[in-house]
Parts: structure tokens; sequence; C-alpha cells
């Protein structure tokens, strides 16, 4: 029997399976079944959806047989199956439960699991090739777990949050080809995510949201679940739901970066001691850019990518006490609002909207940041912040402010970055923020 961990490609549902069962008569049944997933060297899974037809032979006898085919080169299997049980809660129910509500698109209940049906493998064998004088080329595999080291070493070197998710998301692009990527972090507020850095894309989109559940991005974050898919070009419904999350649809204020006609994308939480501190994304024109080895390195890169994460922004805090003196120095220093034109500041607080001379800047928690900096800055003259303080200043009264501080400060600057106006939020020294004006900041709020 051939062994399944060497048809994991045919286990991706890029080409649909064909099952066959007997009814009592003997007569054969035949039905094309979207996906069989792999479960263990001895087991398969399918989702229980069938036509009646094949749901009641299967009850009768628990006897099938299923061909795959392999996406990437073609070759076929024929697995001869016997039912073993039904799951409606495991790990396996869960990544087939997220691997429909992905296709569907939307989370509607249309295509929702009722169960999933546990098939052992009595025998797997192959298909004799139409034309037995052409053998197929070897496939040579890359050594991914050494890229893997060679880019975690690099991650281990980085001494702050920012370089962090430069570096990783280079490496990406340089070592294993995946040159369009980015890091969104819990939003904080309204439970969506927010793109902190993104690599390969016309624009880079700092600030950018995805709302809760939504699309391969939301999912993974909510389920706390690796989310891949080999081949979209099966899934227009969910091509069009991305193009919804970046912006068509909802009019959101900075378009989610995104590739015209993605055909693979894979979606990995990153969760630090139990807590979500992101999502690392790809996405690729190529069909099997991500294949279940790919899956495999990323997994290792995105567990170490959190953990750093979230002990550079410890190490952040701690750092901060040497810097207070010369913070707090300059907050007392009587500084002269500069001369030159006026900027004017209009913000809502009911979202914590921004805008800088009309222009939207940033909503949410780095809105509420930058607002904070102004107005002391109007009122005092002071440039210079430390993380410290931000974080005991009871003005900001900001949910979940401890944990997201880091991430947020690094959005704020790069969407400041991005727009090149007259506001900067400069890194003076580590821990230390210095705000940059090129005008008089009139501040208007606007309750509405």
């Amino acid at each position: 029997m051939i062994a399944l961990e060497r048809l994991r490609d045919s286990f991706e549902g890029v080409i649909p399976s064909v099952i066959a069962t007997t009814d009592a008569d003997g007569m054969p049944n035949i039905s094309y079944l979207s996906h069989v997933h792999y479960v263990d060297e001895t087991h398969v899974a399918l989702s229980n959806q069938f036509f009646s037809k094949t749901a009641t032979n299967v009850a009768r006898n628990g006897l099938a047989t299923v061909m795959v085919v392999d996406g990437y080169s073609g070759q076929q299997h024929v697995l001869d199956l016997v039912f073993e049980r039904s799951e409606t809660e495991s790990e396996t129910f869960e990544r087939v439960a997220i691997h429909l509500a992905i296709l569907e698109s939307r989370m509607n209940g249309i295509m929702k699991l009722r169960s999933v049906d546990i098939y052992r493998v009595e025998d797997c064998r192959a298909v004799p090739a139409a034309n037995p004088l052409v053998e197929p080329e070897p496939l040579v595999l890359p050594d991914l777990m050494g890229r893997v080291a060679r880019l975690t070493a690099r991650m281990s070197d980085c001494s702050d949050p920012e370089t962090l998710l430069d570096v990783t998301l280079e490496g990406l692009g340089e070592l294993f080809g995946y040159h369009h990527s980015m890091v969104l972090v819990p939003d904080g507020e309204r439970g969506g995510l927010t793109t902190i850095a993104s690599r390969g894309y016309d624009q880079f989109g700092f600030g950018a949201e995805v709302p809760p559940g939504r699309g391969i991005i939301g999912v993974a974050a909510e389920r706390r679940r690796n989310v891949r898919i080999t081949d979209l070009s099966r899934g227009q419904r969910y091509i069009q739901a991305v193009r919804a999350m970046a912006g068509v649809e909802d009019a959101a204020p900075i378009p989610l970066p995104a590739l015209d006609k993605p055909l693979s994308q894979i979606a990995l939480p990153l969760v630090a001691r139990g807590r979500l501190v992101g999502v690392l994304f790809s996405e690729s024109a190529e069909r099997f850019t991500f294949r279940h080895r790919d899956e495999e390195a990323l997994t290792v890169i995105a567990a170490h990518l959190a953990t750093a994460l979230s002990f550079l922004s410890e190490e952040r805090e701690r750092a901060e006490t040497g810097w207070r003196e010369k913070a707090e120095a300059s907050a007392d220093e009587a500084v002269r609002l500069p001369a030159g034109r006026r900027i004017a500041v209009r913000f809502y607080p009911r979202d914590g909207s921004l805008f800088v001379d009309d222009d939207y800047l940033i909503r949410g928690v780095p809105g509420r940041l930058l607002l904070h900096f102004l107005e002391d800055y109007a009122r005092t003259g002071k440039r210079d912040f430390l993380n410290r303080e931000i974080r005991r200043d009871r003005r900001l009264q900001l949910p979940d402010f401890k944990d997201n501080l880091e991430t947020r400060l690094i959005l704020l600057r790069r969407r400041l970055e991005e727009k090149a106006g007259p506001i900067m939020l400069e890194r003076a020294d580590r821990g230390r923020l210095r705000l940059t004006l090129a005008g008089r900041p009139e501040i208007e709020l606007v309750e509405d």
C-alpha cells in the first residue's frame, strides 16, 4: 500500500475527487466529491454533505472507493475505504469546517458542516499512466527547514519589534520566495485586525483593517488556526470577498494590500502565551505556492515571531526607565509653537478617527495616541514621550492598552511616514518618541 503521506498534494482539493459506492443489489453509484482530507497515515475524512444515494449506500455497508488527483502532477490514486465513525467536535472537524467557511466566503450557514466521516484506508494504489512510456520527472523539493533556521537566526538578532517585522517579511521573500506578505495585529476595540507591516505591494496599507471573522485573515485570528488555500481558481466567490475586504464593498478608508488575482494564500495566527498578538499572511499569484511543507515551515516562523514580538515589547518597557529624566526635562522646557502654516487636526471621539488637513489619517488606538501627543504639545510644548508614561496616563482611557502599545506606536509612526504630511513621529532613543511638526496644530473635536 502506498503511504498516504506521499500523497499530501492529492488532498488539497484542487481537482475534485470521485467517490463510488454500491447499493444492496450491487448497483454502483458514482458522485463527485470536492475534497478528501488527510487525517493520518491510515485515515482520511470526508465532509458529510453527500448526495442521498451515496449516503444511503455508505450507511448500508460502510464501504466506498475514492479516486484522488494530485493537482500539481496530475497523478491519480484509488483508495479503498471503510467507514469508522462520524465526528462533530474534533481537530479534523474544525479544520474541515474552516475550509468550507473560507470557500463559501461568508459564514452564513449555507455550507455549514454537520459532521465529518472518518474512514480507514484499506488500500491505496496508483492509477496506471495512460502512456507508460512517458515517466514524470522526479520532483525535487527544497530544504525548507534549513531556510527556517537561517530566518529565525536573523529574527533572533533583532533588538526591537519594528526591525523584527521588517526582517521577517524581507526574509520570507528572499529565502522562501513569498514576495507578498503582511503582519496584522488585533485592533483592541472593534475586534478586528490592523495592518502594521507589509512587503511586495504597491501600497503599504499601514492601518488597513480586516473585520472580525472576515476572509482567511479574520478566520485565522478568530479560530486561532492556520488557514491555507492552495488553488483559489475554484473559489471565485472567495476572491470577490477578498476584494470587498480590501475596501471595494465596505469603502474602507485605508485599502488592504492585496493581489488582483491571488491563486494561493495562507494565514497563520501569532499566539504567545495563549494570547493572540497578530496574524502572519502571505499570498501568491501562482498555484501551489503554499503546500503542506510550506505551512509547516511557516508555523515555526510564526511561533518565533509571536514570541519575539511579545518579548521585545517587554524588554522595551524595562529599558524605558533610563530615559525618564530626559523626557521629563524635555516636558519642562518652554518650547514655542513653530511658526508657519496652520495644521488642521479634526478628531472624532466616537471611533478615534483623526484627520489632518481634511485628509483621513488613522482611527482607533493610534488616533487617540496622536491626539494625546498633539494636545500635550499644544499645551506645554512637549515633544518627547516615553512608552511608560503613556501607559500610566489615565487621560487616554484605552482598552487593553499595555498589551498593544508597542505595535500601535509602530503603526502610527509608519502611517505618518506613508502620508509624508506635516506631522511626524520619530524614534529618538529606545523607548522614546519625538513629535515633529511643520506648522501650528489647531485641534477640533467633533461629536457626531
